[in-house]
């Protein structure tokens, strides 16, 4: 394992600030299932944050369009190369089963790859000027610019790389300059992942990473005046707390997710009760858009949940290590015991405990409940666990105002084959997405993402959204004879 694990310093200006500095600025990196240090990261104090944003600020990037995409090119390569070395990390470091982590490299690599593509594409509008009576013979041009400032980008412990790659990917490819703060649970996968992007050619100033107790160093990664934009993926009251704090300047929260399949009387029962299971534990079900509620119309209950609690029974979870299972922890043992507090209070107002509700330290076992209602602790939050809460519903009026009955607002899936209700879903379901037959959570690396309500501020992620989100379009004209 000592082989997957990076020099783990900070990334700063191109210089790595070491833990042989740190004394007792260090925090430790446990492995989720032993429990054991597999690494120590430093503790970055605010004047090495400050240093950093310095470092970026005064760096001007001058990269054409064909170095950018070379330079995220040959990041993809590395990580095809090296998938096994980076699941190992991921999977040491998160909990997360060989199977999901080794997927993830994947998506890292999907990331870089239309990252590079994006690039070449030309990002300018054109548009004549004689449209109207009093118009002239003049062409007005659109362009792209990075921002005159640095990017603040912060992401969660849920997919260590992948949520890295989302933020530095787009910043690179638009010649930006960012600097990165990943989850203290989780920093060596976006360590990483800088060196990859160092090792293929990228400027080191365009790109820091710092490590840190977010209670020491996260107000001034947010408020420093040298920064002009805050991409944030985390909680909802982090979220909350980063946009009172932010001031004048941009943001793009992407929150948490209370995302339902819904299952219609006329649903394929074996499709609907495979989305379900896969879209509520992959991952260790610690995804915005996992499965969290699964309603299902009365008349199919009984057997839909017959379904999902056989195929929950065989998904087979323990050491994440072992490269046979499905699933591996949660991201620690404080998670595991309030997953299972939730369903011992479920139970306590009614539910039915079906499988489930096993724990050990920070594994927890995949759980079915069923006669859940939606004011349930269970089902109203955000419950970032393999936990399967069945609420049935009468009819398609119901099973919307359930969906739509939460804070959040991220995805959703639907299982059913009628067009009309398929219609009513896209249109009154209270989302950022919806995924007719297939998991809340399906999408490309490319395509928008985001939620509305607490789930976000409606802007999107993905890499396309993301590029124009890290940009200023400015506008200029030409005499056009």
């Amino acid at each position: 394992m000592t082989d997957s694990i990076p020099n783990h310093g900070m990334r700063i200006g191109g210089e790595k600030v070491g833990t042989d500095r740190c004394g007792e600025r260090c925090i430790q990196v446990l492995n989720p299932f032993t429990g054991a240090v597999i690494a120590s990261v430093p503790k970055a104090t605010l004047a090495e944050v400050r240093q950093a944003f310095a470092i970026a600020h005064a760096y001007r990037p001058r990269l054409t369009r064909f170095e950018r995409a070379s330079i995220l090119n040959r990041c993809a390569t590395l990580v095809r190369d090296r998938t096994p070395q980076i699941a190992a990390l991921i999977t040491a470091e998160s909990g997360l089963c060989l199977k999901d982590s080794t997927y993830e490299a994947g998506r890292v690599s999907d990331v870089l790859g239309f990252g590079a593509s994006e690039c070449l594409k030309d990002d300018g509008e054109i548009f004549s000027c004689d449209l109207t009576p009093h118009g002239k013979k003049r062409r007005v041009y659109t362009q792209r610019d990075p921002l005159l400032g640095v990017i603040t980008a912060i992401t969660p412990f849920n997919h260590p790389m992948n949520q890295v790659a989302h933020k530095v990917v787009p910043s690179i490819a638009t010649n930006n300059r960012m600097v990165l703060k990943p989850s203290e649970k989780v920093p060596l996968s976006a360590l990483l992942f800088a060196d990859l992007l160092y090792e293929a050619g990228l400027p080191p100033e365009m790109l820091a990473i710092v490590t840190g107790d977010p209670r020491e160093i996260a107000d001034e990664l947010v408020t420093n005046p040298q920064v002009d934009l805050v991409s944030f993926t985390g909680g909802v009251a982090i979220g909350k707390a980063i946009a009172s704090k932010a001031g004048y300047r941009r943001m793009v929260l992407e929150l948490g997710g209370n995302d339902p399949i819904i299952v219609m009387d006329d649903a394929d029962l074996d499709e609907a009760s495979t989305l379900a299971v896969q879209g509520s534990y992959k991952n260790s079900g610690q995804r915005c858009t996992a499965v969290k509620r699964l309603l299902v119309h009365q008349a199919v209950a009984a057997r839909f949940t017959e379904l999902v609690v056989e195929k929950t029974r065989a998904w087979r979870f323990g050491d994440p290590s072992d490269p046979a299972l499905e699933m591996g922890t949660v991201i620690d043992a404080a998670a595991a015991r309030l997953f299972e507090a939730r369903v011992n209070e479920a139970v306590a107002r009614g539910a039915r405990l079906l499988v489930g509700n096993e724990r050990d330290g920070a594994l927890y076992a995949p759980t079915v409940l069923d006669r859940v209602r939606p004011d349930m602790t269970v089902a109203l939050q955000e419950t970032f666990g393999p936990i399967s809460p069945i609420i049935t519903f009468a009819d398609i009026d119901e099973a919307i105002r359930i969906a739509n009955g939460t804070a959040y607002g991220l995805s959703s899936a639907v299982c059913t084959n009628r067009l009309d209700h398929i219609a009513r879903f896209v249109s009154e379901l209270q989302v950022g997405t919806v995924n007719v037959r297939e998991v809340p959570g399906y999408r490309l690396e490319l395509t928008p993402f985001g939620g509305i309500k607490d789930s976000g501020l409606g802007y999107k992620e993905g890499v396309q959204e993301a590029m124009k989100g890290f940009t200023n379009v400015k506008t200029y004209s030409l005499p056009w004879g």
